[in-house]
């Protein structure tokens, strides 16, 4: 998930709708500058089915969790030797202005070659995102979820997801979650 401009709260309808039996890991990017994280993951795990927490350097990713990459930092994953994703935090220099950055996190997911991935862009200002999900989409024949310009806050990173025409379904916020359950089997 990438969001920046109205992310918190278009997290907070999104996230908690999350089963608990996810069978996959959340992996969320929100502009948000240091020490702002920390608080929106613990506000996101209160409201929460799922473990929500701000990202640590090298954990490993476990369904049923969503990781926050702290501000100020990439979150990137990276596959070992077991075929476990664990978290990689970074601070190499901002990508199109943003640290941490969706497309960095999306192109990390999508150089994993895993499947079953799926990429939702929220509400926020600007592209960032748009490169990421057509690398999910074609490395990882991934679905991708774009918010609807309606219930945006800002439609610039959804609107730009679209433009790069490999978003397969845009819905309103409320419906994100439902989307998401959808696509990954899990009978709600």
């Amino acid at each position: 998930i990438g969001t920046s401009t109205g992310g918190p709260r278009a997290l907070q309808a999104v996230i908690p709708n999350l089963p608990a039996d996810i069978p996959a890991a959340v992996l969320i990017v929100q502009h948000m500058p240091a020490g702002f994280t920390r608080s929106l993951a613990e506000r996101l795990n209160a409201m929460s089915s799922i473990v929500v927490k701000e990202a640590e350097h090298n954990e490993v990713v476990k369904p049923g969790f969503a990781y926050i990459a702290p501000g100020d930092y990439h979150m990137e994953v990276q596959k070992n030797a077991l075929d476990e994703l664990r978290i990689k935090l970074t601070q190499f220099p901002p990508v199109g202005g943003h640290r941490p950055s969706v497309n960095v996190m999306m192109n990390s997911v999508a150089s994993t070659g895993f499947p079953n991935v799926i990429g939702v862009i929220m509400t926020g200002m600007g592209s960032d995102g748009s490169e990421g999900v057509v690398n999910i989409k074609n490395r990882n024949k991934g679905i991708i979820i774009s918010q609807d310009a309606k219930s945006c806050i800002v439609n610039g990173m959804p609107q730009s997801a679209i433009k790069t025409g490999v978003v397969d379904e845009v819905v309103p916020l409320k419906r994100i979650a439902e989307v998401i359950v959808k696509y990954l089997g899990v009978d709600r």
